[in-house]
């Protein structure tokens, strides 16, 4: 079982470990999911689930999006086991991507953190102003 703490002699399986300490497999996991474009491919995938989508069509469904980052950020997710990637061998070669169990499980505490973003923007967006506005000390 893999644990959130590095490997150590007093470790306990199961045990929870330092999301602070770098090496910490739970925080490397996290700094994987919880970018924007890991996001986004999440969300789009779950929409079309059980079905998959090919990669142009995910590019023109996630506005901004370079070729090299959606390329990269598939290629994670695909080997975190998040996505399965099926390839047609016509020419060109068409590639498919679909959301894992694994991967659908992730869609709703992404759903989650959206919605509180949606919710508390505003407020953010009002202690921002503030900040702008008020005199650096």
């Amino acid at each position: 079982m893999t644990t959130s703490r590095p490997d150590g002699p007093d470790q306990l399986p199961g045990e929870r470990g330092d999301l602070l300490d770098p090496r910490c497999p739970t925080r490397q996991l996290l700094d994987r999911i919880g970018t924007k474009w890991m996001s986004m491919v999440v969300k789009v995938l779950a929409r079309e689930a059980p079905d998959e989508l090919r990669f142009a069509e995910l590019r023109r469904r996630i506005p901004g999006i370079s070729q090299k980052m959606l390329s990269a950020t598939l290629q994670s997710l695909v080997r975190d086991g998040l996505v399965a990637r099926r390839v047609e061998p016509t020419v060109p070669p068409a590639v498919h991507y679909r959301l894992t169990e694994l991967g659908l499980s992730l869609e709703r505490p992404l759903s989650a953190l959206r919605v509180w973003a949606e919710t508390h923007i505003p407020e953010i967006d009002r202690n921002n102003q503030l900040a702008d506005e008020s005199p650096r000390n």
